[in-house]
């Protein structure tokens, strides 16, 4: 009896080491209520520049694993110079939201075991020691963090509290090799209505030289080294008069995603002549598998008039099918937006038109943030109330 009260001792100091558990959580709380006092009205809130009151924090070394979790006040980190994460894009981040039942006010997060898959996941693709942690314990820890903010979530449809958990390298030299500390943070953010005044459709330009991702890279993970080239593209894009850019690859132009997003087109099947719901599989590993996307086609497999496909459409297809008249909407999809109607795209120095807004984007608009918002049940499992 005394030998396995041993080896149970060991195993939980070893358990306590290795894993996030919510139950050694510390919370500090502000006593400096300013912040939340001079923060904007809820109406002229800009994405991401208003920032909550504490931050969740989470510290693993080679030596002892994951430390305690502590929410403490929102604070400037501390950093080496030298450390990986400045250098080599050793880090990775999430997007995910809590949001404010609009029928009884409760706090839900909507599919937060997506968002902690594809984060164990990016750590792992970036070869991230603690990729294992405990999924259920860290969302655990993030509900709290939510609690502890919960003010700064505004009420209304639309408005969320945007929640952004990181995970960066922090060891103290030049070398390119597998860390041995790290930091996982979250920081959040009060959000407002993508679009304030109704749906605004978006003009895309395919006439880029660049591309985004590729077979083998890390265009499936949530890494920063993904959005950093980007921007170059983007900037061109908008110089040109288009808002964003609709990423292609190979020899066939394969349509890939947009801007950030994933990407859907609804057309007519040539062959079925039947309603076809068409976005790009995962199957190549250069696709985001997006918590949008999975839940726009686990939603669109239950409708009877719609066929669902995961494919890469072409460019040429898809002129085709514009010409004649079997385009009939697209749109992007991601946890900003959930969804952004696209009205054009330009190709080889012409512009597709394309109809906007369609029935199956207002569509899942509808039933998504109608389950985030606690207006309708949806799957189970999918809003998580805390």
């Amino acid at each position: 009896m005394q030998s396995l009260r041993s080896s149970l001792g060991i195993f939980s100091k070893l358990y306590s080491k290795r894993w996030i558990s919510s139950s050694q959580l510390v919370i500090e709380r502000t006593k400096d209520k300013s912040r939340f006092d001079n923060r904007p009205k809820k109406e002229d809130l800009v994405f991401g520049t208003t920032l909550s009151d504490h931050m969740l924090m989470v510290e693993w070394d080679i030596k002892s694993g994951w430390g305690a979790p502590r929410i403490v006040p929102y604070q400037n980190l501390s950093l080496s110079p030298a450390a990986a994460s400045l250098h080599y894009s050793s880090q990775c981040f999430e997007g995910m939201k809590a949001y404010r039942s609009l029928t009884d006010e409760s706090l839900r997060l909507f599919r937060p075991d997506k968002n902690m898959e594809r984060l164990s996941n990016s750590m792992e693709r970036l070869h991230m020691p603690g990729a294992d942690f405990d999924r259920t314990e860290l969302t655990k820890c993030i509900a709290e963090l939510v609690k502890v903010d919960q003010e700064w979530i505004p009420s209304g449809e639309g408005y969320s509290l945007y929640i952004r958990p990181t995970c960066i390298a922090t060891n103290p030299f030049l070398v390119l090799a597998t860390p041995e500390s790290l930091l996982m943070y979250v920081i959040t953010s009060p959000v407002g209505p993508y679009y304030k005044s109704g749906f605004k459709p978006v003009k895309l330009t395919a006439d880029t030289k660049f591309v985004r991702a590729w077979p083998g890279g890390t265009g499936n993970s949530k890494v920063g080294g993904n959005y950093a080239p980007t921007m170059k593209a983007a900037a061109e894009a908008t110089e040109s008069g288009y808002s964003q850019v609709l990423w292609l690859f190979g020899d066939n132009d394969e349509v890939t995603e947009v801007g950030s997003m994933n990407l859907f087109f609804v057309m007519i099947n040539k062959e079925s002549k039947k309603l076809e719901l068409v976005t790009p599989p995962l199957t190549r590993d250069d696709i985001l598998p997006g918590v949008t996307r999975d839940s726009i086609l686990h939603l669109a497999r239950t409708w009877e008039d719609c066929i669902v496909s995961e494919r890469f459409p072409t460019m040429a297809e898809i002129q085709e099918a514009a010409e004649e008249k079997r385009l009939l909407e697209a749109f992007g999809a991601g946890t900003a937006a959930v969804v952004s109607p696209i009205s054009c795209i330009q190709y080889q120095g012409k512009d597709i038109e394309i109809p906007a807004v369609g029935e199956v984007t207002q569509r899942v608009w509808n039933e998504i943030t109608g389950i985030q918002y606690g207006k309708v049940e949806g799957p189970q499992g999918w809003s998580v109330k805390i």
